[in-house]
């Protein structure tokens, strides 16, 4: 692993929420949705999650579905999901799930393909208050992605927008974990690892079936990993990058 991966990926662990993030809402939000991210903010400047034991790591895996794959082209999100997860363990009654108000001609394959109707977008909740919802959802854990890429220039592209902050929240790849037993592994699609994994491939192409894929995905590699003798984050990281 180079240098620049390295920097790049402890800006993803001890990412923090920009110092502008509550004033760029302040029009648009409650003084006490901008008092939550400011107490958020304070929060993960104080949280180290390098050191957290991999059986206590508390993180939220999400998946946004999208018009396409180009969010500065003007793709945008049209729903989000995610599930909360302590360890192993998926905390299947703490999940988020919201359509996000388009009013976007939405393509009949991207219909097809997620079983979203362009009418359902029409009277969906206005994009910035999903966010908002989000991120309180979020709290300040780690946000786990399969294809992380996607959902990280999404989310920044969103933020900007919508609060005119930076995205600084940190991203994991499930492929982070994937990488300690194939560190040549390549991008899979999600059914393939699924399957690999032994994991029922269901709502695939729905952004909470797929979170709930992805957190089956980062669950079974991270048993693996503490099988393996990986205690924390810092001890993955470290061997990751003497293997390159």
């Amino acid at each position: 692993m180079g240098m620049n991966e390295m920097i790049q990926f402890f800006k993803q662990i001890s990412g923090k929420l920009s110092p502008t993030i509550y004033a760029g809402v302040q029009g648009q939000s409650t003084p006490q949705q901008i008092a939550f991210l400011r107490q958020l903010q304070r929060e993960m400047k104080q949280k180290s999650t390098l050191d957290s034991p991999l059986n206590e790591l508390k993180v939220v895996v999400f998946d946004l579905e999208t018009t396409g794959f180009y969010p500065e082209k003007g793709d945008q999100v049209i729903s989000i999901g995610a599930v909360k997860m302590v360890g192993c363990q998926i905390k299947e009654k703490n999940t988020f799930y919201s359509l996000v108000q388009s009013d976007l001609p939405l393509s009949e394959e991207i219909s097809t393909l997620t079983n979203i109707q362009e009418s359902e977008l029409r009277v969906a909740p206005p994009a910035s208050d999903v966010l908002i919802q989000f991120i309180q959802f979020i709290n300040s854990d780690i946000l786990i992605a399969h294809h992380a890429n996607h959902e990280q220039s999404f989310m920044q592209k969103m933020t900007w927008d919508l609060l005119r902050t930076k995205f600084n929240h940190r991203i994991i790849d499930t492929s982070f974990l994937i990488r300690l037993f194939n560190p040549s592994i390549k991008s899979l699609p999600l059914e393939e690892v699924c399957t690999q994994c032994g994991i029922e491939v269901r709502n695939r192409h729905h952004a909470l079936g797929d979170a709930m894929m992805t957190a089956q995905i980062w669950g079974y590699f991270l048993q693996q990993a503490q099988i393996k003798g990986f205690r924390n984050l810092q001890e993955v990281y470290e061997y990751l990058a003497k293997i390159g």
